[in-house]
């Protein structure tokens, strides 16, 4: 009978064995978990999916990702903190997210950082910008292999929003950021920190008087029916984060990073359509309430942009020091020249 219960043990592992060396399983030399706080169907994990898929092919199956969405790992704080400790190879995180862990990151704090031209926006995204603000995370115990656009700030409010001057005595609900309360400061407006959870009843209750945030978050929080006026400014880039642990980043051959940098860049026009297409989609559902929606001008948006992002900048040196004002003068080099083209 032992001998009986042996062999049919021994059995099933080898068939487990051969199933997960059929599947492919057991195939890859590199492995890395992978989280985020997005949900499967939005932008960030979808685009995911296609690298991981890009870098198991083009790795011949050496390297796998194994993705975890919407927070499975914990808050983005304790994922960070996962990479950098080695107990997660790496998350795609952002920026807004990462200010206290790296005050250098909070430069994308700044309104109007980012051109409306999306191949514009790539030339700084992915230049020298791009690269300085990655070297940055080197001393916080993190790799960084690059940024992802993830959408674009939009005003709401309950209370006129028809020129730069109606914005003076509003409130408006922000992220803990000095930076974005200079940017509200600056046009009469003042800024209160609340609890992302928090908002929508602020909203309800005139706690506040308006908020900031993507379209797709407009209309998924359905923050549209207690406001009742919407600017489309797109002022406030939402960049995402590529962090990799920096022993198992080191851990791949140079090959494999390359293939790895690669298709995070590859397939940037696609997650910038698949968001565009999230956010008509929002937009068609945010007019259907008959809310008053309009669409800043560009001579409006660079009289908003001369207004706020002088006082944005300073308090972004003031918090970053010596290294923001190193990373300010690469990014207006790099945004002078991407407008003078």
């Amino acid at each position: 009978m032992k001998h009986l219960i042996r062999k049919l043990a021994a059995t099933t592992v080898m068939g487990v064995a051969g199933a997960a060396f059929a599947t492919g399983v057991w195939a890859a030399d590199f492995v890395a978990k992978i989280g985020h706080l997005e949900s499967a169907q939005q932008s960030r994990h979808v685009h995911l999916e296609k690298v991981a898929k890009l870098v198991n092919e083009r790795t011949d199956g050496a390297v796998e990702f194994q993705l975890f969405p919407q927070g499975q790992l914990g808050q983005q704080r304790e994922m960070t903190e996962g990479v950098q400790l080695g107990t997660l190879e790496a998350t795609v995180a952002p920026a807004a997210f990462l200010g206290g862990f790296n005050p250098a990151v909070s430069i994308m704090d700044i309104p109007f950082l980012l051109p409306d031209n999306d191949e514009t926006a790539q030339k700084i995204r992915g230049g020298a910008f791009g690269e300085a603000l990655c070297e940055s995370f080197n001393s916080r115990g993190v790799t960084c292999i690059g940024l992802w656009p993830n959408g674009k700030k939009n005003f709401t409010s309950s209370k006129p929003l028809a020129s730069l001057e109606d914005f003076a005595g509003q409130k408006f609900r922000v992220m803990d950021s000095n930076i974005l309360i200079e940017q509200f400061n600056s046009l009469g407006a003042s800024a209160i920190a609340l609890p992302f959870g928090e908002l929508y009843t602020a909203l309800q209750t005139g706690v506040v008087d308006g908020e900031e945030n993507p379209l797709d978050t407009i209309q998924r929080m359905k923050f549209y029916e207690v406001q009742k006026h919407l600017v489309l400014s797109d002022h406030g880039a939402m960049e995402d984060v590529i962090l990799f642990n920096p022993a198992w980043w080191a851990s791949l051959p140079e090959e494999h990073q390359k293939t790895i940098v690669d298709a995070f860049n590859e397939v940037i026009p696609e997650l910038i359509n698949h968001k565009a297409e999230a956010v008509a989609a929002a937009l068609e559902e945010i007019k259907a309430s008959g809310i008053d929606i309009r669409e800043m001008s560009d001579d409006e948006k660079a009289a908003f942009r001369d207004k706020m992002y002088p006082a944005a900048r300073a308090a972004y040196i003031e918090r970053a020091g010596d290294e923001g004002e190193k990373l300010i003068a690469i990014y207006e080099k790099e945004y002078e020249a991407a407008a003078a083209q």
